[in-house]
């Protein structure tokens, strides 16, 4: 699929080669045409001098085919209303900003927009995010019998109940996030659109647990 990352930097050069490596298109906008050399003469994707929120730039990119869109310049502000463009004007589905403020990303998570903070994320995860799975590891007890796994439950699955969840995987909901702020489930909570799962599973779940989350619970056997 065609992906179009915003900015050049570390990150964005990073996320850019691990792309193209998993054999995706890939344009990457910077305004700093020198910010480019960090991608080397080996990238073949497409190389746009300009403002990652200019609709013209953005077009020149391929904003209007693309799947995902990762706006990941040192720039907060400028990371989020590209980010808005790229979703509202274009319609792009997966979306995802790097921001700096920590206090600012549950505002932005309220708009619908997936935000990175720069310190506890990296360009691995942020690939994650832009590619849109499902499910994530992000903790194993010490023994390696229990996974917390990060879930990002199918669209099918909202309105039902997070025991419905449960006892298609077979695993048990630890904690979930809504609007960016964590809560701890309940026997009547039901999933909502936006919300993500914190879900322990074993290595013998897993497969089941991915399985469950990329559908809707119509096609869970």
């Amino acid at each position: 699929m065609h992906i179009v990352v915003m900015g050049c930097g570390r990150v964005g050069s990073s996320l850019a080669h691990h792309l193209e490596r998993l054999e995706h298109s890939v344009a990457v906008i910077d305004q700093d045409p020198s910010a480019f050399r960090r991608l080397g003469d080996e990238f073949k994707g497409r190389q746009i001098t300009g403002m990652g929120f200019d609709q013209e730039t953005l077009i020149a990119a391929g904003i209007e085919e693309a799947s995902a869109f990762a706006a990941v310049s040192n720039g907060d502000n400028s990371n989020i209303i590209a980010a808005r463009v790229a979703r509202e004007t274009f319609g792009v589905q997966k979306v995802v900003a790097r921001i700096y403020d920590s206090k600012r990303a549950e505002i932005y998570e309220r708009l619908g927009i997936p935000t990175i903070a720069t310190v506890p994320w990296t360009a691995s995860r942020l690939l994650k995010a832009v590619l849109g799975e499902s499910t994530d590891e992000v903790w194993r007890d010490p023994s390696g019998s229990v996974a917390m796994m990060h879930v990002i439950p199918h669209e099918g699955w909202i309105g039902r109940r997070l025991t419905d969840f449960e006892s298609a995987t077979g695993t048990r909901v630890a904690l979930m996030t809504r609007f960016g702020s964590g809560e701890l489930p309940t026997a009547s909570s039901v999933i909502q659109a936006g919300d993500r799962l914190f879900v322990l599973s074993t290595d013998v779940l897993t497969d089941g647990l991915r399985a469950a989350a990329e559908t809707s619970p119509d096609s869970v056997h």
